[in-house]
């Protein structure tokens, strides 16, 4: 495998979420500050908004307005053209926990995930749902059963939603369907079997790959984050590994693929995932390679 060399693009935040490429930028959230932040590639940063209740998964509807998903009341927020938040969906009813990532597709239909449990307050684990939350405010649960809906993708097609379950070890598909619906859960990857119980560091020490965010290519190969082995990797269909790149003391918890040419691999780094460590210490930062395949689907 190729020897990637990792530059810094942006440092000094609590905990990098939500990449995305979008209008020659990099966007991210930084849960613990409540900024959205979009970089150039020459590492300028400009503040976009803040989210109170902690801001996580990025998209844009058709018209190119902002959404944001607002982990901890359990909401999507739409930032106007004046600049203001204001609510375009509350998923409280159906989202087990707060909040996380999500994908809109070409219609302006948000799929988003959420933990199922109280992750910081050390609940058991519990699976939940994947809500789909139309332009209009709407929402409804669209798939069940997911451990730990996260980082999620839309093939070029449209025809096909991605979903990594971090704490699931496997990556889900489900074929998009006329409506907005979603068909039955199966298999994209499958890392093997894990026991049946609640209890998540069992989980852990059970998973291969803790897949959190990710990005998809041109070849069909997914780029994922592994919450838990501090690397990323390209996975292709079926769940082989294509290649790791290992970051030592660093965890990656995102990725997006952008730049002009579609081949610059961004990464959210972090030493872990735990919110008191990441509130008291500032050494959330965004890392980038080159590789090799473009990205592909919608950003």
């Amino acid at each position: 495998m190729p020897k990637r060399e990792l530059a810094e693009l942006a440092g000094g935040y609590t905990y990098l979420e939500g990449l995305r490429w979008h209008d020659e930028r990099l966007w991210a959230s930084d849960f613990y500050t409540g900024k959205v932040i979009a970089v150039d590639l020459r590492g300028k940063v400009e503040e976009i908004c803040r989210v109170a209740a902690q801001p996580s998964g990025l998209g844009w509807l058709p018209d190119g307005r902002l959404l944001v998903a607002s982990m901890k009341d359990r909401k999507l927020l739409r930032r106007e053209r004046d600049g203001a938040l204001v609510e375009h969906a509350d998923l409280s009813a159906l989202a087990g926990g707060p909040v996380n990532d999500m994908v809109v597709d070409a219609r302006g239909r948000a799929y988003v995930g959420n933990f199922g449990f109280d992750l910081m307050a050390g609940e058991p684990v519990r699976n939940t749902v994947i809500a789909r939350a139309d332009p209009d405010g709407s929402v409804r649960a669209v798939a069940h059963d997911l451990c730990f809906p996260n980082g999620s993708f839309i093939t070029p097609d449209g025809r096909t939603l991605i979903v990594n379950e971090t704490f699931g070890n496997r990556i889900s598909e489900f074929d998009i369907l006329d409506d907005g619906g979603l068909g039955p859960r199966r298999d994209w990857a499958s890392f093997g079997e894990l026991p049946r119980t609640d209890d998540l560091q069992a989980l852990i020490a059970a998973s291969a790959i803790g897949p959190d965010g990710g990005a998809l290519d041109a070849e069909g190969a997914l780029w994922v984050a592994d919450a838990i082995g501090k690397r990323i990797v390209r996975v292709a269909r079926g769940g082989r590994i294509l290649e790791q790149i290992d970051t030592g003391v660093l965890g990656i918890f995102a990725a997006a693929l952008g730049g002009p040419d579609g081949r610059t691999l961004f990464m959210a780094a972090a030493p872990d995932f735990i919110e008191a460590n990441r509130r008291a210490r500032p050494e959330g930062r965004i890392l980038m390679t080159r590789v090799d395949v473009p990205h592909a689907g919608r950003p």
